[in-house]
């Protein structure tokens, strides 16, 4: 892999309790903020994305889930434990850094996804 494909290295990582947001900073001085609901609604676990494309379960009722934990997995990754017990996803720089480029995309994909199932968001 070349020097200019490779993805940005994470400079910060911090999660803010009141906000349940985690923010991440990469070393191309870019920086994402991801809600708890984003990020277990997009885990990358098969629970949520199948084993196969076509058999996602799309996720609902994850509005008020929360981060429990973080943990390293290696230098390319962490492990996030929701407070509704997921906690089967290891996600990677790669993965942050892709997801903060098309947050806003993905997050209204999963938005118009849960209109098609009649589902309504629920914030407490």
């Amino acid at each position: 892999m070349s020097e200019s494909t490779k993805t940005p290295t994470p400079t910060e990582i911090n999660f803010h309790q009141k906000s349940r947001e985690l923010e991440i900073a990469f070393d191309d001085d870019s920086r994402y903020a991801f809600s708890s609901e984003f990020l277990r609604v997009h885990s990358p676990s098969a629970e949520v994305r199948g084993h196969a494309p076509g058999e996602e379960t799309l996720q609902i009722g994850k509005e008020n889930v929360n981060i429990e934990s973080l943990e390293p997995v290696g230098n390319y990754a962490i492990k996030i434990t929701f407070s509704d017990g997921h906690d089967s996803g290891i996600f990677s720089w790669d993965l942050f850094y892709q997801y903060g480029k098309n947050q806003e995309k993905m997050w209204q994909s999963y938005l118009d996804k849960l209109k098609e199932g009649g589902h309504e968001r629920k914030i407490n």
